[in-house]
């Protein structure tokens, strides 16, 4: 006999719940949560009131608007649905460390080993129901031997059987199911069962130890978590009740509903094993520091941090990450609390580089009354590789490569960690090579410590090309363009008039053609470099024409 106990809660309403306590509404008020169906709206959660007002979960909400024309609805959100449950599991935690979340409402909690803890099943059900009512949320829980028999008991405790019409004659049924239509009730040949009237005791949800078969047997077969086309075709064959279900033939069922019918019901049972799979905790990496006396000068920050930085590091090492950000918080005797933030362009969990970025912000906390308290957190962090240690004879021959590689590489990185410091991470870029033949497209501007820089850059243009580089400006020529196209003797340019001195060229640069780049619409490109009688050198070209009518432009200037 399994002595593992599951508790399955259920919250019907959750959805139109967390809306209400969020915009501090009525339970009196109908309210719905709708959510898109194709071109239809339909109801998704109801409150209490929209309920009592006779609209169901799945109606359409223009139905609903001719039921209750005062029903005020919101738009169904799935991101945050999904975060109120994950906050509800954070609270059921309080019963068992292993809880897992089931959308769209449900909490899977595996209570073995834990219920003495409060009294025993039913003293926990109450707690639970107590503090989800103080919560404003409604709730339905079973607990059983297997996760499907708490979810069932969760769901369908207390309401018999599905009283679910087929619509079909006994006519209509298989020659087998006709055979024995003599033997059954008048309701089991297809037709409705008769509304059973529920008795004044309460109903319960708790399925004792080793008895899930005697607790499973007269609920639905709904209750097994099946499809609903599965749920019409035995109710049609007259099986409504899971005790109706499971004396049946497993391979017959198989072979006629499929695997999945048979894998409910035996999970049900406990003769198919279904874990509770609870989510891994987020990892936090902080240390603390209560100081006996408050603190107000510099120096002693620094000794804090001395203390907190070698903790911290360990804690990452263990973990295989890095720090990215890292925050020290400074909490005051007048119970107020200042932070500094600095990050770090590549993932590090060394004190040594973590130290120098910190020190550079300790000045902008203000001390007022005392610190007594210090605490230091990597907020984000990611993981970093493993190194792979080598013999004497390996390590000898990769020193100088260590030292010419990964040393000035080191260096970078803290150089660019102690400039964003100063000016923000976001602020350093740097300039990587694209593969593209275009002026304009062959570099692209990263974010230096987001990036890698380029270990190789591509071979080196068939000509120079300029110190600047800017949006291609119009040339002003007085004498007739002559084919092929030749520097001008003189031009004219940002409002002035200049005189060619030398010119060498051309290079011909032609547009992307899978590429529709509205500057080089211009078409084809003859690209010359000029001087002229000023000193300055200019990157000119002729656009022989496309979608724009050709003529001379301006793009860069050498140094």
């Amino acid at each position: 006999m399994s002595a593992r106990r599951i508790l399955s809660l259920w919250f019907p309403r959750l959805a139109a719940e967390r809306v209400l306590r969020q915009e501090r509404g009525t339970l009196d008020v109908p309210f719905a949560v709708v959510r898109d169906n194709g071109n239809m709206q339909l109801l998704w959660s109801l409150s209490v009131a929209a309920s009592q007002a006779g609209l169901v979960v799945g109606q359409p909400l223009r139905d609903a608007r001719a039921m209750c024309p005062d029903l005020v609805t919101r738009r169904l959100n799935d991101q945050t649905e999904a975060a109120f449950l994950t906050v509800l599991r954070r609270w059921a935690g309080k019963f068992s460390p292993w809880v897992s979340e089931e959308l769209p409402a449900s909490l899977l909690v595996d209570l073995t080993g834990c219920t003495h803890l409060f009294g025993g099943e039913a003293a926990l059900l109450a707690q639970v129901e107590a503090e989800c009512s103080d919560l404003g949320l409604s709730v339905q829980a079973g607990v059983a031997d297997t996760v499907g028999a708490a979810w069932a008991l969760a769901r369908f405790a207390g309401q018999g059987s599905e009283a679910a019409r087929s619509g079909d004659a006994i006519d209509q049924e298989a020659r087998a199911t006709r055979s024995r239509a003599a033997k059954r009730r008048h309701w089991e040949r297809g037709g409705a069962a008769p509304r059973q009237v529920q008795a004044a005791a309460p109903v319960s949800r708790i399925a004792p130890l080793g008895q899930t078969r005697s607790a499973l047997g007269p609920l639905s077969v709904s209750a097994l978590r099946l499809s609903q086309p599965v749920v019409t075709q035995l109710t049609r064959l007259g099986l409504r009740r899971i005790d109706e279900l499971a004396g049946q033939p497993r391979a017959a069922l198989s072979r006629r509903f499929g695997r999945e019918l048979v894998l409910r019901l035996d999970q049900a049972l406990g003769l198919v094993p279904e874990p509770v799979s609870p989510a891994r905790p987020p990892a936090h990496f902080a240390v603390r520091l209560t100081l006996p006396e408050p603190i107000g000068l510099e120096e002693d920050l620094r000794a804090g941090l001395d203390r907190l930085l070698p903790a911290l590091s360990e804690r990452l090492r263990d973990k295989g990450r890095g720090a990215r950000r890292v925050r020290l918080q400074a909490f005051r005797c007048d119970h107020t609390m200042q932070s500094v933030e600095v990050g770090l362009a590549r993932p590090s969990a060394d004190p040594d580089r973590l130290c120098p970025l910190l020190l550079m912000k300790l000045h902008e906390i203000d001390a007022g009354p005392g610190i007594d308290v210090l605490r230091l957190e990597a907020h984000v962090t990611e993981p970093v590789h493993a190194t792979q240690h080598r013999g004497h004879l390996g390590a000898a021959a990769d020193g100088v490569s260590r030292t010419n590689r990964q040393g000035p590489a080191a260096a970078l990185d803290d150089l660019i960690g102690r400039l964003g410091a100063r000016v923000g991470l976001e602020a350093i870029l740097r300039l990587h090579p694209a593969d593209s033949h275009i002026p304009e497209k062959t570099t692209n501007v990263l974010a230096a410590a987001w990036s890698e820089p380029a270990n190789t850059w591509p071979s080196r243009p068939a000509a120079p090309r300029p110190l600047v580089l800017f949006r291609p400006e119009p040339v002003h020529v007085s004498e007739p363009v002559r084919m092929p196209p030749r520097p001008p003797a003189r031009f004219r340019w940002r409002r002035r008039d200049l005189v060619l001195s030398s010119g060498s060229g051309p290079e011909r640069i032609a547009p992307e053609w899978w590429l529709d780049d509205p500057e080089w619409r211009s078409g084809t490109r003859d690209y010359w470099r000029v001087e002229v009688d000023t000193g300055e050198r200019l990157w000119l070209f002729y656009a022989h024409g496309g979608a724009m009518s050709a003529g001379w432009f301006c793009q860069g200037s050498f140094a």
